[in-house]
């Protein structure tokens, strides 16, 4: 399995010999953009909001959710610098189907829907990059249905953490997000919060997992945990 940062980057990263920027372009489409700070907690959009925007991550972290019916709420995806979401509007999606929240303080485009259609038929750079983008998601929701069906709890656990820390450096600890909480972790794993502390606690054990600053603090991830997607 193979586990990468967020698509956009690494789009942009397979295409070093095209000077197209997306971020720069997104800057200067004009009418229809604005640049937003917005706060650690602070919601960016709710579940039934018209959908009428897509957002861009310049910097921070932005978590996704969705609420069921009888009050559930459940962690669909983290997001970090370089990422689309939102991006349902622009297929005719009326409101939103979930909601989002910032994880840190975040940096911003919000892009109004026709503003982002209109920079996909004037630039084909950028059309070819969002699109590629938008399989390389589609990938992404397969391997976590995959995920879902056939790997242990320790497994999706020890993929979600390795995904968080934007595993691809060799031998080198990232930073996840600070203080995540286990009940998040458990969420995205489809488990209990009990299940998501016991394989936590073996990780630390075993030097999978390390908290700078003790429990409280930001959790480190090393490549080794990759051994525990791997083995069978």
């Amino acid at each position: 399995m193979r586990l990468e940062s967020s698509p956009m980057a690494r789009i942009v990263a397979t295409k070093k010999k095209s000077t197209f920027n997306p971020a720069h372009f997104l800057e200067t489409i004009g009418n229809g953009r604005k640049s937003l700070l917005v706060s650690k907690k602070a919601v960016i959009f709710s579940q039934g909001d018209p959908a009428d925007a897509v957002f861009y991550i310049q910097k921070g972290r932005v978590r996704l959710t969705v609420v069921s019916k009888n009050g559930r709420e459940a962690t669909i995806g983290m997001l970090g610098e370089a990422n689309f979401f939102g991006e349902g509007s622009l297929a005719g999606q009326a409101l939103r189907m979930g909601s989002a929240a910032a994880l840190t303080d975040c940096k911003l485009l919000r892009i109004e829907k026709k503003a982002m259609m209109d920079a996909l038929h004037r630039e084909h750079a950028f059309s070819d990059l969002f699109v590629a983008y938008l399989l390389g998601r589609n990938i992404r929701y397969e391997e976590d249905l995959v995920d879902q069906l056939f790997n242990s709890s320790e497994k999706r656990l020890a993929r979600v953490l390795l995904l968080l820390a934007h595993f691809g450096k060799e031998g080198a600890p990232e930073t996840v997000v600070p203080k995540i909480s286990q009940e998040t972790l458990a969420e995205m794993v489809g488990t209990t919060r009990s299940r998501v502390s016991f394989f936590m606690n073996r990780f630390r054990k075993m030097g999978f997992i390390h908290y700078a600053g003790g429990i409280e603090g930001g959790l480190q991830v090393h490549s080794s945990l990759l051994n525990v997607v791997l083995h069978d």
